[in-house]
């Protein structure tokens, strides 16, 4: 599978001034993350090497070293992004939103924003990711890897909103856990080309629409059990992501 090119991704406009040394770091990173996207968008991202990053932008591997621990690091910086953008988002729902609803909604809002190029995301490197962690199972395992150490701030972000205590309270944990599994679902369900589905914020949102109807589903009844089920129907409603 081909990656799309990536765009330049814009500044951020909510970024306080920075003095000349910090704006010609930002560069060199911003450079070195450009140069990675496009190289992994022509070669993939296992072909992709970190000299080959590091001549397209004309500077030493070990500059690279000091931006980034490896070339996974370079290649999860969009969902650190994303990581950054669902955190903000929660905390800024409505506070009397039930929290399935309120992540449903937010979930389906960064899907949106990172496919129609949103809120400061670069849909060419979106697009670029979906297909490097379909195509890599050394990225897969990195971005796997990614969201397990991002699980701790969803866990304390959610325990928060319903005001429960994350060290003697299980409920924060099981959400946080099942939100990253389905936002993974999702993800599989969009490459695998299930049900039809034709965005990740499609297939999150229906995703979210299950777990917001609740998962204590009823036990086949024993005359039906030989029968294969055809899957849960498409949820008529998408979610508000305004």
């Amino acid at each position: 599978m081909t990656a799309t090119a990536p765009e330049t991704r814009p500044a951020d406009p909510g970024t306080p001034p920075q003095g000349r040394r910090e704006r010609k770091k930002q560069r060199t990173r911003e450079a070195l993350v450009d140069a990675a996207f496009t190289l992994f968008a022509e070669k993939g991202f296992d072909a992709t090497t970190v000299e080959e990053i590091t001549d397209a932008v004309d500077v030493s591997s070990r500059t690279f070293f000091r931006y980034f621990a490896s070339k996974e690091d370079v290649a999860l910086t969009f969902q650190e992004e994303q990581a950054r953008a669902l955190l903000q988002l929660l905390a800024a729902r409505p506070d009397d939103e039930p929290i399935m609803t309120a992540l449903r909604q937010t979930m389906v809002q960064i899907a949106r924003a990172c496919e129609n190029g949103e809120l400061g995301f670069d849909t060419g490197r979106f697009e670029c990711m979906l297909s490097l962690t379909a195509d890599s199972s050394t990225l897969m395992a990195g971005s796997l890897e990614h969201s397990r150490q991002k699980l701790l701030d969803l866990t304390r972000t959610i325990a928060l909103r319903i005001g429960a205590d994350p060290d003697t309270d299980l409920r924060p944990h099981v959400i946080a856990s099942t939100v990253m599994g389905a936002f993974h679902v999702a993800a599989g369900a969009l490459r695998m080309g299930m049900r039809g589905y034709s965005s990740l914020s499609e297939a999150l949102d229906e995703a979210f629409g299950v777990l917001e109807a609740g998962v204590n589903f009823p036990a086949m009844p024993e005359e039906h059990a030989r029968t294969a089920p055809d899957g849960p129907p498409h949820h008529s409603g998408a979610a508000d992501a305004s």
